[in-house]
């Protein structure tokens, strides 16, 4: 899949959950109510009958009706929603000025085709920063080594990438772990030079993924036809990197910002 050409804004469709788990109105309170208490990811469920969004029901909704309550008696019918083509800015300012956290799409049927999150409107705002990390790279190499490069976006195995960098810092490591578990973390860049797949930006993020099991991660491929002598290759070669298990991780004590303000505080 080619990355998204900047000319058109990201839409809610791009980055809304399409699998929306739903209750119908005729649904108990106290069966949804239970759905809620067992569930780790929801505080609320669209109401839909056919797929139709009739309302939605929250806890809140349900604190003091009866467990034998038909959903459609506590529900929410007064709904903000949004639209597939909406851009997710505007999705954004609904979510920000209303105080939910979750906004139902639907078509002009008024169907329920997804749902998108302030998660992932935050999502969203840092997957258009890398682009722009890929642009300037390539543009680099195409200029340093006189060729044409082409760009793509697909899922990557991380046990095929070799690492550039060989060391990674506890504190931001742990960071990049709960973004990924939130689902928030940014794509790979990563240069598939001649069949060799080199990690150009994301160690953090791979290393946290591989932490959790996780075996292939979303990417930014950019696309050498020919093999060429980059310094990255060099210096992975030089470090021994030939694999994620060769990154070292250092303590937060180490870093280079901790330890520049300790000299700084010593110098004092």
């Amino acid at each position: 899949m080619e990355v998204t050409s900047d000319r058109r804004k990201p839409q809610v469709k791009d980055y809304m959950t399409r699998d929306v788990a739903t209750v119908s109105p005729d649904a108990t309170v106290g069966a949804v109510a239970k759905r809620i208490a067992e569930s780790d990811d929801h505080s609320g469920y669209p109401v839909c009958e056919r797929r139709r969004v009739e309302g939605f029901v929250s806890a809140r909704d349900m604190l003091l009706a009866d467990e034998d309550e038909p959903i459609f008696k506590v529900m929410t019918t007064d709904l903000l929603v949004a639209h597939p083509e909406m851009k997710v800015t505007d999705a954004a300012r609904v979510i920000l000025r209303s105080g939910i956290k979750k906004l139902p799409v639907v078509d002009d049927a008024g169907n329920l085709v997804g749902i998108i999150s302030n998660s992932d409107v935050i999502r969203s705002q840092i997957e258009r920063a890398t682009p722009e990390k890929v642009g300037k790279l390539m543009r680099t190499l195409e200029q340093i080594h006189e060729i044409e490069l082409s760009e793509t976006r697909h899922t990557v195995t991380l046990s095929e990438l070799t690492p550039t960098q060989g060391r990674v810092y506890a504190d931001e490591l742990e960071g990049r772990r709960y973004e990924l578990e939130r689902g928030l973390a940014e794509p790979l860049v990563v240069i598939d030079n001649d069949g060799t797949l080199l990690l150009a930006d994301g160690h953090h993020r791979v290393l946290a993924a591989d932490r959790l099991g996780i075996d292939e991660m979303d990417a930014y491929v950019i696309v050498v036809d020919h093999e060429i002598d980059l310094g990255m290759a060099r210096t992975a070669a030089k470090e021994g990197l030939e694999k994620i298990d060769d990154i070292e991780v250092v303590d937060y004590a180490r870093h280079p910002l901790v330890q520049t303000t300790k000299r700084l505080q010593v110098d004092d």
